[in-house]
């Protein structure tokens, strides 16, 4: 994550977020790999922050963007396309 992060010159302030927000994205799910998740699983980590946490639209939006990120560049996976 972090190669990929740096690779495309994204800012450090970035980085960091993407990555709090991707552990604590496998924290939420009982440290299951994001690979074994779906998109239900990826869905319900926004909805937890929104409701639950009442995290701001704009935090909502960086966790989300973190989570695309991860899918679509990372693991190469088409999950991305369908939130």
């Amino acid at each position: 994550m972090r190669e990929a992060i740096r690779v495309r010159h994204l800012a450090r302030s970035t980085e960091q977020s993407y990555l709090y927000y991707i552990t604590d994205f496998i924290r939420f799910h009982g440290r299951k790999h994001p690979r074994e998740l779906g998109l239900e699983e990826v869905r319900a980590y926004p909805t937890d922050l929104a409701v639950n946490q009442n995290v701001s639209a704009s935090t909502q939006n960086v966790a989300l963007s973190a989570l695309l990120f991860l899918y679509k560049t990372v693991l190469e996976n088409r999950l991305a396309s369908e939130v």
